[in-house]
């Protein structure tokens, strides 16, 4: 009897001093979601952009450019002499309006006022942001913009919703150089 006590002793330490394994989840989740929502936002990106050339091609009046951030643009009034565009700091003063892709008016030159933005150090949508440090002063321009570079995912909580391409002109007033001397 005492043998028998002895081995079952001797199993229940062997035993006893396993090591805790680590708990499997019940349900193995891939990268599906971000999957779906990167193949959603190409298809969306894709709809938007055959939209944009087909207003491109109807157009035959005017010369668009492709820029290198992903939206297109041509000049109402072009400046040929000037070299000067806003760079990072400068303060510059706009007139813009904004449009849908089917032209209707959603915000007007007079609703928005003239903007005085300080270039990458304040907000302005993505966009606007870019499509301003190709301009020169006195230009007048007017761009395509996909929704992603435009107010995205989320509208502006006000006239603009959820993924709406826009069609904004604009006209740069004044560049005014960021000050090289520091005090």
């Amino acid at each position: 009897m005492r043998l028998v006590l002895h081995t079952l002793c001797l199993v229940f330490l062997c035993f006893s001093c396993k090591t805790p394994e680590a708990r499997r989840p019940k349900n193995v989740k891939s990268g599906s979601f971000i999957d779906e929502s990167i193949l959603r936002n190409k298809e969306l990106a894709a709809r938007e952009e055959a939209r944009i050339q087909k207003i491109i091609t109807a157009d035959s009046l005017n010369n668009y450019i492709t820029s290198e951030t992903g939206f297109w643009y041509f000049y109402k009034k072009k400046d040929s002499i000037s070299t000067i565009t806003p760079q990072f700091g400068d303060i510059v003063t706009f007139d813009y309006n904004v449009k849908d892709l089917n032209g209707n008016i959603i915000y007007t030159q007079q609703e928005l006022k003239t903007i005085t933005y300080r270039i990458d150090k304040e907000e302005l949508f993505l966009g606007l942001r870019e499509g301003l440090k190709l301009m020169k002063q006195g230009e007048m321009v007017t761009f395509l913009f996909p929704s992603y570079q435009a107010y995205g995912y989320y509208g502006d909580d006000n006239k603009i919703g959820t993924n709406i391409p826009l069609i904004a002109e604009v006209t740069l007033n004044t560049i005014r150089k960021e000050s090289t001397t520091k005090n």
